[in-house]
């Protein structure tokens, strides 16, 4: 399946799409591209769905300083840190091995990639995947502000983090959902794994993160409206996701899902001095 996605009015994005398809390909430099993980954090609406759909995510839209999708809708995530693959990570759920299988990837990067995503939640959010090593329970983290800031600005790894208060990562509270690497052009490149999560009944999501202008749930589909209103600047796998969201019944139908995960990345294309970001995909 081929699609095309418009490259909006960003002046900046524009500018350097110009600049990509006017150089000759032996010239265009080469941007290292580094891993990053990102969490579709899902919960039934309250209201049974209203107007809209019956699950909505919580989604940051960044601030506009931010040098990679600044004014953008997200969802949490980030770049992996290198003790993301520590192996004395308390883990409870799927080990490694076998979320390199569904991943893609080395059992070293698969631990890399589910702990960035468990460690990047709670930094933004203060959603944390974790609880006791006996118990279904979740860890109360409403107070852990001093530990997100140490988290995030790498003062903390999330190895110690656990340990210290005697927590095991959970990782059979998360799938995979996708895979996407940034586009050859842009000036800052992820190849990044997509998770989803359901909200823990006895947690809440903040709106407190330093890179969010905002955060809060978002219905899918009026999110999608937005972006079609041209309100609001949201990146072809964020889109894509939500739709994927809006075909959900439920949470729990959500999470169940196994989709084929495919690595994606979108071409810059001209179609006739319209500038899109043109993706090929067996997944609709």
């Amino acid at each position: 399946m081929r699609r095309d996605f418009p490259m909006g009015s960003a002046p900046a994005l524009l500018d350097r799409a110009t600049t990509w398809l006017a150089t000759p390909p032996a010239e265009r430099t080469s941007v290292p591209i580094r891993n990053a993980a990102t969490v579709m954090v899902v919960r039934d609406r309250a209201d049974g769905g209203g107007a809209g759909g019956p699950v909505e995510a919580f989604m940051i839209h960044r601030v506009s300083s931010m040098v990679f999708a600044p004014d953008t809708l997200v969802f949490p995530g980030g770049g992996v840190d290198h003790r993301d693959g520590d192996q004395s990570i308390p883990w409870r759920g799927a080990n490694d091995v076998l979320w390199a299988g569904r991943l893609g990837c080395t059992a070293h990067e698969a631990r890399e990639f589910v702990c960035a995503a468990v460690r990047e939640l709670f930094e933004e959010t203060g959603v944390l995947l974790a609880g006791p090593a006996d118990g279904e329970e979740l860890v109360d983290t409403s107070s852990w502000l001093a530990e997100r800031a140490a988290l995030e600005a790498r003062e903390l790894s999330l190895a110690t983090l656990l340990r210290e208060r005697n927590l095991v990562l959970r990782s059979d509270l998360m799938r995979a959902e996708a895979h996407w690497v940034t586009p050859e052009f842009e000036a800052r490149r992820f190849d990044t794994r997509i998770f989803v999560a359901a909200m823990p009944s006895d947690q809440e999501a903040l709106d407190d993160s330093s890179e969010a202008a905002s955060a809060q749930w978002m219905d899918p589909r009026a999110a999608l409206d937005q972006l079609a209103a041209g309100t609001v600047a949201i990146l072809p796998p964020t889109q894509v996701c939500l739709e994927h969201l809006t075909t959900a019944t439920s949470a729990a139908d959500f999470l169940d899902r196994q989709p084929v995960i495919e690595r994606i990345m979108p071409t810059l294309v001209d179609r006739d001095g319209r500038f899109v970001m043109a993706v090929d995909t067996g997944r609709p």
